[in-house]
Order: structure tokens, then C-alpha cells, then sequence
């Protein structure tokens, strides 16, 4: 492990700095690779915007949507502009933490590259957040200014109400109207390599939301490892996708990584399953990136789009389905490319492409990293057995405020990312489920995701979810909430249905393995980001069948 230079802060405001966990709990960071070794001062922003314009690559297309192109020079005046908003008229100095509230347009990109440039650090917010979930966010953080899209000041209205934290909320209509007014030139903040720029909050899947502190190396080192070594991609890539921007995935794929070789994204401000679809076809998108629901709900239209121009489909927010993955690569001859991510790491870190796809795994450790799997004392464990995910990189966990936390996702130095995996003799990483997900029932260890792929692999099953719900005799049992396609049966066959599903799974893999519980449901609770919130799930199963 080699230590990497740091610079010099440029944080005037040291607050996000100050609540770092201490060094001593941070994981081993590991940055042998040359291309991870940047310069002290460095601003994320100088790499991957301001680099191409200085190199005379200015007028190449940036972003662009239906109504709009912005090259690689429109959007660095834009974000110019609205740093000196700002600085001068909104007095934020380095260290300040700055809310953004907006779906994905150039004007969320804008903001977020002036927010950097100026050296604040970046609270971007998914935009279905309620005024509730925004104000934890805000009184974790401490965040003064908010910049906000109008079509979603309804709850920031309300957070007034919630949280006196935020002073200033600022609607992109006034910052582009006092940005017109300012120079299109800006000096960024020399910021340190290690100065915080981002404060990601997890999603949600496990409950109570975590600020995850990420510096501007992290996010050159993601894309310099993870996205230069899996995906091979040029400034001719056009990408798109459904991820928002404050979803890390998002953010590396639709930002962080094309602008880092001075590629085009396409935008989707409301992304569906025909949306993606048209927009792939119309601007010949060639990496695509979404999670596994959205790539099942594309199969119903992709037919009537033309995907050919598609390098590599990405799929990441949770673990991809066999069945998925299959059906998308025989009705669309693309094969998925899978990955495993975590807030806390920025992204992904294990994954394969290409010819080094292995149908059923996750793939194999990324460039820079390095994953094992362990026992519960975090012992490494020979291939073929199933244990604890553990793995190290040049990114990794450093919780806001949160020693306690922190100790339970780090230890020994590695990142413990809450998932249950099995690695094979050849280096390869295949799912189990998350270590909250493995259903203990009557001795026997059931990985909750194996059932839903087998239930997923029947015709009539439109979407799943497995949990353990509480048996007097078992301790648990395996409870299957099914979402069935239209026309797949109605309330008077449902009891049917759910017996040709048990017997359909016995069939596909273990039979004790089968779900003895079917609940037919219209939706599964899900984060915006397309996460099951498995533990809404099993809350709602322990109070059902509470002991009275």
C-alpha cells in the first residue's frame, strides 16, 4: 500500500473535515497504480471538464436531451457563472456544504461542477424525497444553501417547517438570471486531492440514511480503476441511463466518468422503459447504464427500438437476476454487464465486460481493488464456500459523524459491504444476499435473492421479493411477495397460482428451499434508486405475527 500526496486544505469552512472518522478506522487505501497518483491540489472539476476545453476540444458535444446541446465549453460557462453566484453573491467559501435538488438536466450538471469549482462539497438529494427525509439530511450535514429545480419546491417549501438548518434556497430561475449577469470566467478552488467534495447519503435499503464522505480523488480514482479498466470507452461514447445524479451510480456514470475521456451523455429528466429506449435509438447511445428492474420492464418494448448501437449495458443497485440477464442478451444479443457497488466505496468494484462476463457472477475484483470473501471473524475463506464480502481499493467508507457506525462497516482495514458472496477458484464473485437477506429457517441458511430468481424465471412473474417472516416452528420461513404480469391470474385463481409458483420453484432448486408463504401484491417497496427495501418487508412480517 502506498501513501498517496495530500495537499494543502482549501477549506475555510472545516466542518465535513472535522467529522471524519478518526484515521484510525478509515479502511487500507490502496493507490499503487500510477494512474491513481494526482497532483496535491487538485479540483475533480479541472480533470473532467475544464482539461477538455484547455486542450481545444471545447465545441465537442457535452450533454444533450430534446431540446437542448451543450459542448464541453457551454457547460463550463454555465458552471463559471453560477460559481461566482456563488461566491459573490451567496458568500459560500470552501467547505460549505450545498444541497442540490433537481432531476437530471444540464442545469443539475452545471451546479454541481460550480459547487466544486468553488470548493464547496455536494449534498445532491434524489428528487422524491419528502421535506421529512430532506431535513435529516440537512441537520446531519449542516447545510445552509439549497439549490433547487422549481418543479420540485413543493417539499423544500415544507422543509422550513422541518429544519431551521437551511437558510438560502435558491430555484434554478434566479441563478440562471443572476448568473447571466456574471463573467463566464472562474479560478477554481485549489482544492486538496483529499479535500472533501461530496457527501453521498445512502438510499435507504437498511433504514435511517448515512452521509458517505467522498474527496476529489475518489472520484478520479473510480473512474481511472473501475471505469478505464472494465469499460474501454472514447470521447466518440454517447451514454444515458435512468440513475439520478444523487445516486453515486448516477453520478459516475452520467457525469464523473464520459466527461473523464470527453464523452457525450444523454439526459432523461423522466426516464421509463420507452423513454431509455427512444433515447438510445435517437441519439445512438452506446453505454447504457440502469438497474435490473428497469432492463426487465425494456423487454416488453425493446423490439420496436434499435439498440445495435449499444457497447455495454450496465446494471448495477442491486444483484442482476440470471433469468434478466439472459432474456436481454437473447432478445437484444447485449450482454449485461454486472457490477456490484456500494454508496460507501462511490461505486463499483467488482464486475467483468466482455468476453470475461461468466453467466451467474458478479465478476471478478476491479482494477485496483482487492475482495475476498471471510468468515465473521473476517478470516478470508477458501473458494467455493459462502461468507462475508470484504474488499479494499483506492475509495472506501468514511461515515459523517459516525464512529459506531464506521467501526461496523470497517474492520481490520477492509470495507464490509453487507453482502453474502461466493468466490470460485478462478477469482470469480457470485451473489448470495445481502447478510440481512439470508433466511435462517429450521437450520438451513436460504439466500432470499436464489428464490427470487427462480420465481422470476416463471412466465407469470413480473417482479418479487423474498424475506423471512416469523414461524413458530421454523423460526422463520421463506415468504415470497409476488407482482404478477397482466392477464397472469385475478384474486379468485391467486390461491392456485401460488401453489403452481411453490412447485415451480422446487423445481428450479432445492425444494426446501421454496417459499412456503405467497402474498400477491401490486408493487414492492422500493427505493428511488430501484432498490427493494427488503426491510419494509420484513418489518410488515414481524408485526403481523407478533405474539399477542
Amino acid at each position: 500500500m502506498t501513501s498517496p500526496p495530500t495537499g494543502k486544505t482549501a477549506h475555510v469552512d472545516p466542518f465535513v473535515r472535522e467529522r471524519l472518522p478518526p484515521r484510525e478506522l478509515w479502511p487500507d487505501l490502496l493507490y499503487d497504480l500510477p494512474e491513481l497518483r494526482y497532483a496535491p491540489q487538485t479540483n475533480v472539476v479541472s480533470e473532467i471538464l475544464d482539461s477538455h476545453v484547455a486542450a481545444g476540444r471545447g465545441d465537442a458535444r457535452c450533454l444533450m436531451g430534446d431540446s437542448f446541446t451543450w459542448s464541453y465549453k457551454d457547460l463550463q460557462y454555465n458552471a463559471n457563472r453560477i460559481a461566482r453566484v456563488l461566491v459573490e453573491d451567496l458568500d459560500l467559501v470552501p467547505g460549505n456544504r450545498v444541497l442540490l435538488r433537481a432531476p437530471n438536466t444540464p442545469m443539475m450538471v452545471a451546479a454541481w461542477m460550480a459547487v466544486a469549482k468553488a470548493g464547496g462539497v455536494i449534498v445532491a438529494t434524489m428528487p422524491l424525497l419528502r421535506s421529512r427525509e430532506l431535513a435529516v439530511i440537512a441537520e446531519r450535514a449542516r447545510i445552509p444553501l439549497a439549490l433547487c429545480d422549481e418543479g420540485l419546491s413543493e417539499e423544500m417549501e415544507k422543509l422550513g417547517s422541518e429544519s431551521e438548518e437551511i437558510r438560502r434556497v435558491v430555484y434554478f430561475d434566479e441563478l440562471l438570471e443572476r448568473a447571466a449577469l456574471k463573467s463566464p470566467e472562474f479560478d477554481n478552488v485549489r482544492t486538496a486531492i483529499d479535500d472533501p467534495v461530496l457527501i453521498a447519503f445512502t438510499s435507504g435499503t437498511t433504514g435511517k440514511p448515512k452521509g458517505c464522505v467522498h474527496f476529489h480523488r475518489d472520484l478520479l480514482a473510480s473512474a481511472d480503476s473501475f471505469f478505464k479498466g472494465t469499460l474501454p470507452c472514447s470521447a466518440n461514447d454517447v451514454f444515458t441511463g435512468s440513475p439520478p445524479l444523487a445516486f453515486t451510480f448516477g453520478l459516475g456514470m452520467h457525469v464523473v466518468f464520459p466527461l473523464r475521456v470527453g464523452a457525450s451523455v444523454a439526459l432523461i429528466e423522466k426516464p421509463s422503459p420507452e423513454v431509455i429506449l427512444e433515447t438510445i435509438a435517437r441519439h445512438r447511445v452506446t453505454v447504457l447504464s440502469t438497474a435490473p428492474t428497469a432492463y426487465r420492464a425494456m423487454l416488453k418494448h425493446v423490439t420496436r427500438h434499435d439498440v445495435d448501437s449499444l457497447k455495454f449495458c450496465v446494471s448495477a443497485g442491486e444483484s442482476l437476476p440470471l433469468p434478466t440477464g439472459e432474456t436481454w442478451r437473447d432478445v437484444t444479443g447485449k450482454s449485461i454487464v454486472d457490477g456490484i457497488g456500494a454508496t460507501e466505496m462511490f461505486h463499483i468494484f467488482i464486475s467483468a465486460a466482455g468476453e470475461e462476463i461468466r453467466p451467474g457472477a458478479t465478476g471478478k475484483a476491479v482494477r485496483g481493488y482487492q475482495a475476498r470473501v471471510t468468515d465473521e471473524r473476517g478470516d478470508a475463506l477458501p473458494a467455493g464456500q459462502v461468507g462475508r464480502l470484504a474488499v479494499r481499493g483506492p475509495t472506501g467508507c468514511r461515515y459523517l459523524d459516525d464512529p459506531v457506525r464506521q467501526q461496523e462497516y470497517v474492520k481490520d482495514g477492509w470495507n464490509f459491504t453487507g453482502d453474502a458472496y461466493l468466490m470460485d477458484e478462478d477469482g470469480y464473485f457470485f451473489f448470495q444476499a445481502r447478510t440481512d437477506d439470508m433466511i435462517v429457517t429450521a437450520g438451513y441458511n436460504i439466500s432470499g435473492p436464489e428464490v427470487e430468481e427462480a420465481l422470476l424465471a416463471h412466465d407469470a412473474v413480473a417482479d418479487c421479493a423474498c424475506v423471512a417472516s416469523p414461524d413458530p416452528v421454523r423460526g422463520n420461513i421463506v415468504k415470497a411477495f409476488v407482482v404478477l404480469k397482466p392477464g397472469a391470474g385475478d384474486a379468485s385463481s391467486r390461491g392456485s397460482m401460488a401453489t403452481v409458483l411453490q412447485e415451480f420453484v422446487k423445481a428450479q432448486i432445492a425444494p426446501y428451499k421454496y417459499p412456503r408463504e405467497v402474498e400477491f401484491v401490486d408493487t414492492l417497496p422500493r427505493t428511488e434508486t430501484g432498490k427493494v427495501q427488503r426491510f419494509k418487508l420484513r418489518q410488515m412480517e414481524k408485526e403481523r405475527k407478533k405474539a399477542p
